[in-house]
């Protein structure tokens, strides 16, 4: 058995906006942390949704399967066409576990 599990994770560029003050403090929380304004609003989603027993019920029925996207998507160029080739993986900051992360498993 390996002594390593590693995940791998397809990341997508995508468009929001903040509050002006939102954007501040997690520019704020990214230095306190030593991570990306990126990982931090990763990690604090990914946190809410796992923490939200409505949301995770949600999931669950046929209701969140029909949702239309209105996240602002930056596609990158098509996997089919010729040449194209994978983006490397980001580097991870010091500190930050990130999705594409390396877990060590307990023996």
């Amino acid at each position: 058995m390996p002594l390593l599990e590693i995940n791998l994770s397809r990341y997508i560029s995508a468009s929001i906006r903040l509050d002006e003050t939102t954007a501040e403090q997690v520019d704020q929380y990214a230095a306190f942390v030593h991570a990306s304004a990126d990982d931090v609003v990763d990690k604090a989603l990914n946190y809410v949704f796992s923490k939200d027993r409505d949301f995770q019920d949600f999931l669950k029925t046929p209701q969140a399967k029909q949702v239309a996207s209105t996240l602002r998507v930056r596609r990158g160029p098509n996997k089919d066409a010729e040449g194209a080739t994978e983006q490397p993986a980001r580097k991870l900051a010091a500190g930050v576990e990130s999705t594409a992360s390396v877990r060590v498993m307990k023996a």
